[in-house]
């Protein structure tokens, strides 16, 4: 069922009052286990009974096996609803961002996967964290996104947005690629390795981390470029300002080299080919209830010491 587009609250731009109201909340999940579909169905009962007006988009409408359900395409989804909600791991979040940040949409993610990053209100509390929200208690993080354009032959083949990541990578071979990193039309370095991993502050506590990159804030303005398996000792990752240029260029294609946006389907490359990499235009709006501490989510999620000392103990 289609729906009329609300006027947008203008309040849900900057962090929320008490007077704060969303009334067309989008629900988005994916629904691969009965968890997820159970937290579904919850979320939409509650809202209905506040007397609000959730609406399903149809992937998820569908693969939970709800009718009678208001439903409309996801690429819509940003545009009626003021607030919309994502059931699922992280995963499930970065589809959905890519969708909604070009409408500025108010996200508030539900953990349902594996580490929670993204997805940050636990299930077990999920009612009373969306009351909050609701009443207008949240704070808001607004977090850039990349966009990736492939050029060949000085024409635009492919583009992309990812939130976490846009990968270098030798797909299935075992062999090293190579190419050519210039930043801000100045030559950095011709490399051998298994690729390169560029990384915004959200990312870099995905797969940039696990190539040694460094941790950084969601709030700072810097985009990370982590070498994987370098054929040198001494390269090692760096942070660049948020507003970079970013061109990689491809010297060999005996590897077949690939390159993909947060784990999207990988596109291959073509020597001579030129990867473009820079900040989006748009940000995603995270919502946070009350509580939110990314250093508590580092500790939780990466299994950092938990131990505190006693102020009163000398």
């Amino acid at each position: 069922m289609r729906v009329s587009k609300p006027a947008k609250n203008a309040a849900v731009k900057t962090v929320a009052s008490k007077t704060t109201y969303f009334r067309n909340i989008g629900l988005i999940g994916r629904p691969g286990k009965s968890s997820v579909v159970d937290t579904l169905r919850l979320i939409h009962e509650h809202i209905n009974k506040q007397g609000l007006n959730p609406i399903f988009d149809e992937a998820t409408a569908e693969l939970a096996g709800l009718t009678s359900v208001q439903v409309i395409s996801r690429p819509l989804l940003g545009e009626v609803c003021d607030l919309v909600i994502v059931v699922g791991g992280d995963g499930s979040l970065l589809h959905a961002a890519r969708v909604l940040a070009r409408h500025q949409t108010p996200v508030l993610g539900v953990n349902r996967g594996r580490l929670g990053f993204l997805t940050d209100v636990s299930p077990d509390e999920v009612l009373f964290k969306l009351d909050q929200v609701l009443k207008g208690e949240y704070s808001l993080d607004k977090r850039f996104l990349l966009h990736m354009e492939i050029r060949s032959g000085g024409r635009v083949t492919h583009e992309g947005v990812a939130l976490n990541d846009v990968v270098l990578h030798a797909g299935k071979s075992v062999h090293m690629i190579d190419f050519e990193l210039n930043i801000d039309g100045h030559f950095v370095y011709r490399q051998h390795s298994d690729g390169l991993i560029i990384a915004s502050p959200t990312g870099s506590t995905a797969y940039s981390l696990s190539a040694g990159g460094p941790i950084m804030h969601p709030s700072m303005h810097g985009i990370v470029i982590a070498p994987m398996h370098p054929h040198t000792l001494s390269s090692r990752p760096i942070v660049i300002g948020s507003e970079s240029e970013i061109k990689i260029k491809i010297k060999d294609t005996r590897v077949h080299p690939m390159v993909s946006a947060d784990g999207q389907t990988s596109v291959t490359l073509e020597e001579g080919d030129l990867l473009h990499i820079r900040k989006h235009p748009f940000k995603l709006c995270l919502i946070h209830p009350p509580g939110y501490d990314f250093y508590a989510a580092c500790r939780t999620k990466l299994g950092w010491s938990h131990y505190k000392e006693n102020d009163d103990e000398h």
